[in-house]
């Protein structure tokens, strides 16, 4: 390696670590939430499983609509434009928190028609009480995210990741106190799992605001944390970014929740099985959504300098680096395929079907990867609406419809929904990655 790319691989690093620490952080509340229930049973774990697939494809757009805050934070910062900055933080204040709240509007009519979604009934009883409880939890949850990606987008990454990684530990806790019983407090089972993401959530969002309220740093922009009115331009601009990099989330992850769906079709057994694997492929996940993430922020700060060399630069390295940690968390998945679905859950037929379901894991570890990392790299360019169109035809047109002729109509079962998700992870990676090729010769 040459001396400018150990130097882009230290500072992508340097950017890199605490949001992939923060990230792993937050999906770990997933990951224990899901071992934690899936000690109680298995339907407690199949109706956790249903609940979140309702809940994360609104969940996922919100994320996507706050991380268009992050390029355009960096491309001022690399201008060195702070009133721009900071009208950038009041302004996605705004649109979050209403955005927050008309997406708790929208869960809260889904609801009624979990009942029509043919899954089994036990399944539906215990998952709605738990489905409100998330809900509630969204609009701390997207304070937070407005706060986390503006301070990303100014290269501060630790803060969040210090926060995700104790709110993880609250969560944690308070899931021994609440799902078991433990503490003085009753046993709640599923609906003690609730209570304690959205505790959790809560307390992130209000460390979150008091660091950047009270931080030497941030002093400049404490008064865009009370945002008094709209700027409607700056609003365009932010939601040009957002809402597409929203929509890219929902044709990814709502393509997997709809698979959850297809699967709950087949029994509670298959979805246990789909939730236990699921919860260990989004933790390598969320590490490569941490390269992809420092690479939407150096590649923003680099296109405000205008620096084309840069670009190249960050791209190369970040393909680099996802390449490595996903063939070690595939490595990683092979070895241990049977003994990470026994600490979820006890059923020998339940961890036989996800320790296959792992194996096919193993193979689209790259692809996934390297798909997430390919739209951190574009949106850093703030290209934006033609990867939503790879994300829509490679998940939606592709991977969708055959997961649901060969799994449901051909019976091939969860086995073959989950390759044919392999398959359109594939297929969006190539594209994504062909696209970034192109456009950063042109930058």
């Amino acid at each position: 390696m040459t001396s400018e790319f150990r130097t882009e691989t230290r500072q992508l690093l340097h950017v890199a670590w605490p949001v992939i620490l923060g990230q792993l952080g937050h999906v770990t509340v997933g990951v224990a939430d899901s071992a934690m229930i899936g000690q109680t049973g298995t339907l407690p774990l199949a109706a956790a499983a249903f609940a979140n697939s309702l809940f994360v494809i609104p969940l996922v757009f919100g994320i996507g609509v706050a991380y268009g805050i992050t390029p355009l934070v960096a491309n001022a910062d690399g201008q060195g434009d702070r009133d721009r900055v900071g009208r950038l933080l009041s302004q996605g204040l705004l649109i979050n928190s209403l955005l927050s709240i008309a997406l708790m509007a929208v869960l809260w009519l889904i609801k009624p028609l979990a009942v029509h979604m043919g899954q089994d009934p036990e399944v539906i009883t215990l998952a709605l009480p738990y489905l409100g409880l998330l809900i509630l939890g969204l609009f701390p949850l997207m304070i937070f995210l407005s706060l986390k990606q503006f301070a990303e987008g100014l290269s501060d990454t630790r803060p969040a990741m210090l926060i995700s990684l104790g709110a993880n530990v609250v969560n944690v806790a308070l899931n021994y106190a609440m799902i078991y019983g433990h503490w003085g407090f009753p046993a709640m089972g599923l609906m003690g799992a609730g209570y304690a993401t959205l505790i959790s959530r809560i307390l992130m969002a209000l460390s979150m605001y008091a660091y950047m309220a009270l931080h030497p740093r941030f002093i400049i922009y404490r008064t865009e944390l009370l945002p008094r009115r709209f700027e409607m331009a700056r609003i365009r601009r932010i939601l040009a970014l957002g809402i597409p990099s929203g929509l890219q989330y929902i044709f990814e992850v709502g393509a997997f929740a709809t698979a959850a769906v297809f699967i709950g079709q087949l029994g509670a057994l298959p979805l246990a099985a789909h939730q236990i694997a699921i919860s260990l492929a989004s933790i390598s996940y969320m590490a490569a959504s941490g390269i992809g993430a420092a690479a939407t922020v150096r590649i923003g700060y680099a296109q405000g300098r205008q620096d084309v060399a840069a670009i190249r630069r960050v791209g190369m390295v970040a393909l680099f680096l996802v390449c490595i940690i996903m063939s070690l968390a595939g490595l990683t998945f092979a070895l241990g395929n049977r003994f990470f679905p026994s600490l979820y859950n006890s059923d020998p037929e339940v961890i036989l079907l996800s320790a296959q379901l792992l194996i096919i894991a193993v193979f689209f570890q790259l692809s996934d990867g390297i798909q997430v990392v390919g739209l951190g790299l574009l949106r850093g360019l703030a290209d934006v609406r033609m990867p939503t169109f790879i994300t829509f035809f490679s998940y939606w047109v592709i991977a969708l419809p055959l997961s649901y002729v060969w799994g449901l109509h051909y019976l091939g079962g969860v086995g073959a929904i989950w390759i044919c998700l392999a398959i359109g992870l594939t297929l969006s990676a190539a594209l994504l990655m062909r696209r970034f090729h192109r456009l950063s010769r042109l930058a």
